[in-house]
């Protein structure tokens, strides 16, 4: 199933003046147009309600880059236009953007090396020449041995001298020292948002957001050198700006380089927590809608044995066959969706909770997402159609009991506009015309002014 709900509220009653949070669990950032195009979805099921006038939003990795656009007023429709560089609202959010390459540590490699080397190697001649007649002694002895009785072991014996001579004075330096700490560096997210928010004449605090538009934001990422969760907001952690949160946030371990700010090594926010529910209960949320892009896929294998060639075989594609990134990906996803339901467990157990919460994630079938290749820019309203289509089909499964849940605050909802789009784009001549169809908001909040 692609909904769960946990309903801890008295269903009888209707919950008047509630505070209603959106929560954004993480994913890679290379998959933003899926992402947007679920929250696509979700936005056009919702007719009294818009994505961007939630009262709370919480974002954690890929997700704290909606969750800052939704509280800025940024529909999901102009996240789309930016993609292609055709909002007039905000500058496109360019592939350079995600994969700046990690010059600075990449090429400072040949350096450190070089200075390493200078100091070692006079430091190693001299601790070999203090050293050199036990050294000496005890090698020559090694040899004669390995040779009357060549092993593994003996040949451990002859390097030891040598290398115990050396480590009790100097430190061996290790190849493991020098690889970068991640393939990509983010901080050109970090300046997009800065930018842009600068545009919008918005401030770049917390604060300042809360007293222009009213939203509460909150953005957690993950101290690298403590591992412990940094929650950055109003009332909670405020030495950052947003758009440094959101650096913070989307440091993927790797992936990106940890995003050193003002002193602190700062990584990914899925590696603590998959979601933060806990930030949207803390700070009043009654209501919590959580959308989480990534769930394991449930990839059916029949195994029957082959008695030709003694061999267990299947006619059907192992997901072990498509390579490390999808491996790493599946066991990510494992780990991010268990610690979600988990969460989900708590609240529905903690007699001390009153409030709702739905989570929305694709289907356990959902094998479009494997099929994106995070590089193909180019495919943005595929992915997207993609994302969309995925909530559409969780939401479908369940509308009436989301539908129920929603209404004790208020909130209507309609299949009516998500049904047209989908029939409009399964009619589409070709993919300009999807686009269009993804990028135009709900004609419901269009008529109602939201």
């Amino acid at each position: 199933m692609g909904i769960r709900i946990v309903q801890k509220s008295d269903p009888s009653t209707r919950r008047r003046g509630a505070k209603v949070a959106l929560v954004l669990a993480g994913g890679a950032v290379s998959g933003g147009a899926y992402k947007i195009g679920g929250l696509k979805a979700l936005n056009d099921y919702l007719v009294n309600l818009d994505a961007t006038d939630f009262d709370l939003y919480v974002g954690l990795s890929a997700g704290s880059i909606l969750a800052a656009s939704l509280a800025a007023d940024i529909s999901p429709e102009e996240l789309l236009k930016s993609l292609s560089g055709e909002s007039e609202v905000v500058s496109q959010l360019k592939p350079v953007d995600f994969f700046y390459p990690n010059f600075d540590e990449v090429l400072g490699i040949p350096g450190e090396i070089a200075r390493d080397l200078w100091g070692f190697v006079p430091n190693a001649l001299g601790t070999l020449l203090a050293h050199y007649p036990n050294v000496r002694a005890e090698t020559v002895a090694a040899i004669e041995a390995f040779r009357d009785k060549p092993s593994y072991s003996g040949l451990e014996r002859i390097v030891l001298p040598t290398a115990e001579a050396l480590g009790t004075v100097v430190k061996l330096p290790s190849v493991f020292d020098y690889l970068p700490g991640g393939l990509f560096d983010n901080r050109r997210i970090e300046r997009y948002f800065r930018e842009n928010l600068e545009h919008l004449g918005l401030p770049n605090d917390f604060q300042g957001l809360r007293a222009r538009t009213g939203r509460d934001l909150f953005v957690t990422a993950t101290n690298l050198d403590n591992a412990e969760r940094v929650v950055f907001g109003a009332g909670e952690d405020e030495t950052l700006s947003i758009s440094e949160a959101i650096q913070a946030s989307t440091a993927l371990p790797g992936f990106y380089k940890p995003a050193r700010l003002r002193g602190v090594d700062y990584v990914d926010g899925a590696v603590r927590r998959t979601a933060s529910l806990d930030v949207a209960v803390e700070h009043g949320a009654d209501l919590v809608i959580c959308y989480n892009p990534l769930r394991p896929f449930h990839n059916h294998v029949p195994i029957k044995y082959d008695e030709a060639s003694g061999e267990w075989k299947s006619t059907k594609s192992r997901l072990a066959d498509r390579g490390i990134v999808i491996i790493i990906s599946q066991v990510i996803r494992t780990l991010l969706h268990t610690r979600l339901h988990y969460a989900m467990d708590q609240y529905a157990a903690d007699p001390n909770f009153h409030g709702d919460i739905i989570l929305v994630e694709p289907t356990s079938y959902e094998y479009r997402f494997f099929d994106i290749n995070p590089l193909a820019f180019w495919k943005r309203v595929q992915a997207a159609q993609h994302g969309f289509f995925s909530v559409q089909r969780s939401i479908r499964r369940r509308f009436k009991e989301i539908e129920g849940v929603l209404a004790l605050y208020g909130i209507e909802m309609s299949s009516k506009y998500v049904d047209e789009d989908i029939r409009e784009m399964r009619h589409a001549e070709d993919i300009r015309e999807v686009a269009d169809i993804l990028q135009t908001p709900s004609p419901a909040h269009v008529a109602s002014g939201i």
